[in-house]
């Protein structure tokens, strides 16, 4: 199976380590891991590149065989608008089908993921950018966690002065990007089988 994935983020270096710029972040280290090269898409107004992944490559470990052919790509519009670099790319509910967006997710914990079909925003304005643009929310997400946690894993409660933006803009520590460079690996498994097996079994086998 084809598949779409789009990594949401803001472009610019200020941005480039940002709680916010998660799914584009992700994007970007599986993508460098590959050793594949962006190219701007003019049309797009963002960066592309094509990796095949291995389908074989799954949690379980059963041979599958073939390749699947991936595109990859990151706005380079700011968070709101994300959608104009996704629209041009969607003509069908089959291209739906295969559309996966990446985005950061406050009512996650940090070091956690969750891959999500047919659901609202939830104040994301990114994806609710790519919602509006290809006029459906009939569409796969990998959600990543960003709050912050406790020991315990629990998600613990952001001071006033600490929500809204002004969290979203925290850059991320040295010790938090070590335990991004593993979430990507498990994104790019989940890819894997995604591209094999369809999304409910990657949904299955991740979530």
């Amino acid at each position: 199976m084809s598949l779409t994935i789009v990594g949401l983020g803001n472009p610019g270096a200020e941005y480039d380590n940002t709680r916010h710029n998660a799914g584009r972040i992700l994007l970007s280290m599986i993508a460098k891991r590959a050793k594949l090269e962006w190219k701007s898409d003019m049309k797009l107004n963002a960066l592309t590149t094509t990796a095949e992944i291995d389908s074989t490559r799954q949690k379980s470990g059963r041979p599958l065989g073939g390749q699947a052919k991936i595109k990859f790509v990151l706005p380079e519009t700011f968070m709101n608008n994300s959608g104009n670099a996704v629209a041009p790319l969607i003509k069908s509910q089959k291209d739906l089908d295969k559309l996966v967006v990446i985005y950061d997710d406050l009512d996650l914990g940090f070091g956690t993921m969750k891959i999500s079909y047919n659901r609202g925003s939830g104040g994301h304005n990114g994806l609710a950018s790519v919602a509006k643009r290809v006029k459906s929310e009939k569409f796969w997400r990998i959600r990543v966690g960003i709050a912050p946690v406790t020991p315990s894993g629990k998600i613990k409660k952001l001071p006033e002065s600490q929500k809204g933006t002004v969290y979203l803009m925290k850059a991320f520590s040295p010790k938090e990007q070590d335990e991004l460079k593993k979430m990507s690996k498990k994104i790019e498994q989940s890819l894997a089988v995604f591209a094999a097996r369809g999304g409910a079994q990657a949904m299955n086998e991740f979530n």
